[in-house]
């Protein structure tokens, strides 16, 4: 008995410690991140700027400034990632010095801080991509390709036509991002099937997943993408028909000084956003992710969290 007396504030203590060590004192471990879904996607955010709305489409508000975000999308399909448009790539700064026109430079440009796709992906130990796929060959969509040598990049012919004869302007494509002989070119083969009141697409996997169709005006052969994730939701990828969804409320274009130096071919565009807003009629569940807004992009959140 006396042993026993004499060792109890001992088990007490011990006692009191191992209660200290277990669930209740215990610091909850940090939560795992998810797994990459069968299909979703993320959203690469490689830089960002804040211009006035009124700058982005016409009847926008000029006193209220939103966020413009030079990104790309990583998808997911099975085993396969993709890239749909690169952001701004490690090389930036170079290929904006040799290429943008000076007079354009007050109107079209990036800040620091970028953080390259390449950099994001190799951090999170992404697996090498499978196919790299243009919306459209602009400086602020093309800039990664380089970050990716040997990697096969989608286009369509139409635009490959435009990367061929590349031209330090706003609207053309550059020699600094899609000179390399070094780059795989791939022509995307439409087929003669309408899908969503276009009149063509690629069903890449044939499994209705992940569909390519063609957006006429902003760039003679500029690519959209619908994509249905693991959730059965729907999105539709639009490159820069519009900047900016909200235009799609009324069909506006973007402002007008912005659409004289960056499309093509305004009417073409007006036509390919009302084939958007048919899109969006005979769906409306179906959101729409302009290349650049912010509004839409940040509350769908930023790589490495996944949509799914």
């Amino acid at each position: 008995m006396q042993h026993t007396n004499f060792l109890r504030p001992f088990i007490l203590l011990l006692a009191l410690l191992a209660g200290l060590a277990g669930p209740a004192g215990a610091r909850a471990a940090p939560p795992a991140p998810a797994a990459p879904p069968e299909v979703g996607f993320s959203i690469v955010k490689t830089g960002s700027l804040q211009v006035r709305e009124g700058l982005v489409y016409s009847g926008g508000n000029f006193s209220k400034k939103v966020d413009t975000i030079f990104s790309a999308i990583l998808i997911k399909h099975a085993g396969e990632f993709i890239l749909f448009d690169t952001g701004l790539g490690s090389n930036i700064a170079e290929q904006y010095q040799q290429d943008m026109p000076l007079l354009m430079r007050p109107l079209f440009k990036y800040e620091e801080p970028v953080t390259p796709v390449k950099a994001q992906l190799e951090k999170a130990g992404i697996a090498p991509l499978s196919r790299i796929i243009l919306s459209h060959s602009h400086w602020d969509h093309a800039s990664g390709v380089t970050d990716f040598p040997g990697t096969p990049v989608l286009v369509t012919q139409e635009e490959l036509e435009v990367i061929r004869r590349p031209a330090g302007t706003t609207g053309g494509a550059w020699p600094s991002q899609v000179g390399s002989p070094s780059i795989q070119w791939n022509p995307i083969a439409f087929e003669p099937r309408p899908y969503e009141g276009f009149e063509r697409s690629l069903d890449l996997y044939k499994n209705g997943k992940v569909v390519l169709v063609p957006m006429y005006g902003h760039t003679p052969g500029s690519v959209g993408l619908f994509l249905t994730v693991d959730s059965g939701k729907r999105y539709f990828f639009v490159g820069d028909v519009v900047w900016s969804a909200a235009a799609l409320a009324n069909g506006s274009p973007k402002f007008w000084a912005a659409r004289m130096k960056v499309d093509d071919d305004a009417t073409r565009t007006q036509g390919t956003i009302e084939q958007i807003r048919t899109a969006m009629q005979r769906d409306p569940t179906l959101v729409v992710v302009p290349a650049h807004d912010g509004t839409v992009q940040n509350a769908l959140g930023y790589f490495p969290a996944w949509v799914r």
